[in-house]
């Protein structure tokens, strides 16, 4: 019967690392995707913050280490080695308390990553200007993506754009094209496009053919659902960990068990 529980957990053990040794590699993707995505609102929040940079480095950290712990537990679980389980259960339980103390963090700083992803919009719009080298233009092209898939102008709104240099020195008769209500104007895909009939030398906002809607309703949205799809993957993660600790454990001491059965008595 004991031998009958012993391969039982042996075998369990090893299908729980075989999926935790995906997952691991789901999320060692996902910072990868963060440092290489260049088409949508992460490319502006990585290129202007160097803590999610960091965010993405140690996502791919911990995707590797839980690799490499899936690796370590299949490895110890089929040939029933004790220190590799007892190193794969001691790796496992400072994982699962890193990733509860990162999402604590993270949970009680979010008012202070929402005032400084309004600063970096902020600064981006201020300082938009489509003669600028190369790398500022990446940023800047990222930002006309998001206005013109999330159909909307400016964080809170147009209003935001009457800060931008290039647009005050033309008295605002000019507006971003990726801000725009018309498909014409939508084709040009960045920079600014000039009003066909300025009315007077005040422009504001409120002249320009745009969405009066801000982005950052629909960026939170956006944000929101990413959000999600990270928290079902840590929770999956998780639970997992919690079983193959559970199960390693528990094979460690049948393994102690049998073979101290096994020593010659004197």
């Amino acid at each position: 019967m004991g031998s009958g529980c012993v391969k039982v957990t042996k075998y369990f053990l090893f299908l729980f690392n075989l999926l935790f040794l995906i997952l691991g590699a789901v999320i060692l993707g996902f910072g990868v995707w963060i440092l290489a995505d260049k088409t949508s609102f992460i490319a502006v929040l990585q290129m202007s913050s160097p803590s999610l940079k960091t965010g993405a480095y140690i996502l791919i950290g911990v995707g590797a280490l839980t690799m490499l712990m899936g690796f370590l537990g299949c490895l110890g679980a089929v040939n029933e080695i004790r220190c590799l389980l007892g190193l794969y259960f001691t790796c496992l339980m400072v994982i699962l308390i890193t990733q509860v103390a990162a999402g604590l963090v993270i949970y009680f700083q979010k008012e202070s990553l929402k005032e400084e992803l309004s600063r970096i919009v902020g600064d981006l719009i201020k300082n938009y200007d489509p003669s600028n080298d190369d790398s500022k233009r990446n940023l800047e092209d990222a930002w006309d993506y998001v206005q013109a898939q999330i159909a909307c102008c400016g964080w809170t709104g147009a209003k935001d754009w009457e800060k931008n240099e290039v647009l005050i020195n033309q008295s605002m008769t000019a507006y971003p094209c990726s801000c725009s209500n018309s498909s014409k104007d939508l084709q040009a895909d960045s920079g600014f496009c000039n009003l066909d009939d300025p009315t007077n030398s005040t422009m504001t906002s409120a002249d320009w053919p745009v969405h009066e809607q801000g982005c950052m309703d629909g960026v939170e949205k956006w944000l929101k659902d990413n959000l999600g799809v990270i928290l079902g993957v840590c929770t999956g993660v998780a639970v997992i960990e919690l079983l193959g600790m559970i199960l390693s454990i528990s094979l460690c001491k049948n393994i102690h068990s049998e073979d101290y059965t096994k020593v010659p008595k004197s």
